[in-house]
């Protein structure tokens, strides 16, 4: 029932994207008639490919706080509740202490069910952000350790990582817009004969161009993946300095341990940009625990 939930909200999502990109394009081309005509020239292509390439990922972020309470099922805390239990209050007042040092408004705290033990953080803005934790993650780590995977999330939050992240997917949108439309026009210009018609038909063309864009996607994607592994080892940094060195390289040992035991469910990847762990590979968010470790014994600024 829970994976059928977060598919439907997935899909939902989704359609929500499309229907309010669907508006905006409907405003731009009432100002600007014809300027979202990919046919037309050069800079009628790059407006077309900015405006699909960012109004997406910005519309995401914008209800990336609500998809994530709605696909998890998210309960959400107060102080009064959190302390009712000694590890929820940890969560709490970890984001509290943190929150009011870097005067910052306090995000929204909560938990879902889950085994696997993980934790994310979400939101368009630092002051409109979620931080959410595992049933998982309370139950197979101690307080200590609850408190550095707070700290690692809240840095996520610092760091403005939700936003960065969105403006280097819209720049990689917009450039796979564009450069699939360009290579879809000299493909049909190489096609086309002298004083003749262009070589593609309007189909055609559009099936080279999707085809343009799913190639330049998947190259993309090693950019997009690239930078979320860097943003780990400053979350990582900073969730050190929010607790303590020691306690982050604990943390992240006994975190490797508690994983190699717990199955993975394949729908939880939808917030994986903002767990606290992730499988290892060439294609992953996240670096290796392994390296995150290495990372954190060798900074020697850090006490």
């Amino acid at each position: 029932m829970q994976i059928i939930k977060r598919i439907f909200f997935f899909i939902l999502t989704n359609i929500a994207v499309l229907a309010l990109l669907s508006i905006v394009m409907f405003v731009v081309n009432m100002f600007f008639p014809g300027i979202l005509d990919a046919g037309g020239g050069m800079w009628a292509i790059m407006i077309y490919a900015i405006v699909f390439g960012f109004a997406g990922s910005f519309i995401s972020l914008a209800i990336s706080r609500w998809m994530a309470k709605r696909a998890y099922n998210i309960v959400l805390l107060d102080r009064t509740a959190s302390y009712q239990d000694g590890k929820l209050q940890v969560v709490w007042d970890t984001v509290e202490r943190i929150s009011q040092a870097n005067h910052l408004s306090m995000p929204e705290v909560g938990y879902y069910e889950s085994a696997e033990p993980n934790a994310f953080a979400t939101g368009a803005t630092k002051n409109s952000s979620l931080v959410a934790v595992s049933t998982g993650l309370l139950n197979q780590m101690d307080k200590w350790e609850i408190e550095w995977v707070v700290g690692h999330e809240m840095a996520h939050i610092l760091n403005g990582d939700m936003v960065t992240l969105t403006l280097l997917q819209g720049v990689m949108n917009t450039f796979v817009i564009l450069f699939s439309h360009i290579a879809a026009r000299a493909v049909s210009s190489f096609l086309s004969r002298d004083g003749e018609e262009n070589g593609l038909s309007y189909l055609a063309y559009q099936g080279v161009y999707m085809a343009f864009q799913l190639v330049f996607g998947f190259l993309a994607m090693f950019v997009v993946m690239w930078f979320s592994r860097i943003r780990e080892y400053r979350a990582d940094l900073g969730g050190a300095q929010y607790t303590s060195k020691a306690k982050m390289i604990s943390g992240l040992k006994k975190l490797q341990k508690m994983t190699a035991l717990v199955h993975v469910e394949p729908t939880d990847k939808k917030m994986a940009a903002f767990m606290i762990n992730e499988p290892d590979s060439f294609f992953s968010t996240h670096p290796s625990l392994d390296n995150r470790i290495k990372a954190l014994e060798e900074n020697y600024q850090l006490a």
